[in-house]
């Protein structure tokens, strides 16, 4: 099996790579999956891998990603800010990497089978001083990851400015 994914799609995110051997191996979902890194990276290491985003170009790329790595993903086109469908209790791990959208996270926490995980990294307010995001609305406030997920056993939280690049926050936790 391949440690690292490293193709024209990018590396998979460090914060899902250093933490890996937190996870639960079986069902993930990978939410706003874009082109796919994280999502093939998981079905390297031996997850079962769906994953919705809203661009059909996104889509066909994670599917050709994961082509050219020798797995299998299961891509469904989605938009998450209208017509959401995700099946309750149906994942043992949920990942969200760069996309923020609060009305979700309800639906996020019923699609957790109990004892499932959750691994979620996004933007913070302190980003607009990097560049985009620049829209509150897809920028956490301080210690709001913490806020949002404030059920769950939080396992893993960082927050702050990293590479004095992109000030991110990232979490995980356990339903």
């Amino acid at each position: 099996m391949m440690a690292h994914v490293h193709h024209r799609c990018g590396r998979p995110s460090a914060f899902l790579v250093e933490n890996i051997d937190l996870l639960p191996k079986g069902c993930a979902l990978d939410v706003a999956m874009g082109r796919g890194r994280n999502a093939v990276y998981l079905a390297s290491r031996g997850f079962e891998v769906e994953g919705v985003d809203i661009s059909p170009e996104s889509l066909e790329a994670a599917q050709d990603l994961a082509r050219e790595s020798g797995v299998s993903l299961k891509v469904r086109l989605n938009d998450l800010e209208k017509d959401v469908f995700i099946e309750k209790d149906a994942y043992d791990l949920i990942i969200c990497f760069n996309y923020l959208y609060r009305p979700l996270v309800p639906t996020l926490k019923e699609a957790l089978r109990m004892g499932g995980m959750l691994v979620y990294e996004t933007y913070i307010v302190d980003q607009v001083q990097f560049g985009r995001p620049r829209n509150p609305k897809h920028l956490l406030k301080h210690n709001e990851l913490l806020d949002l997920f404030r059920d769950f056993r939080c396992l893993r939280y960082r927050e702050g400015i990293l590479e004095r690049r992109k000030a991110v926050a990232g979490f995980i936790g356990m339903k």
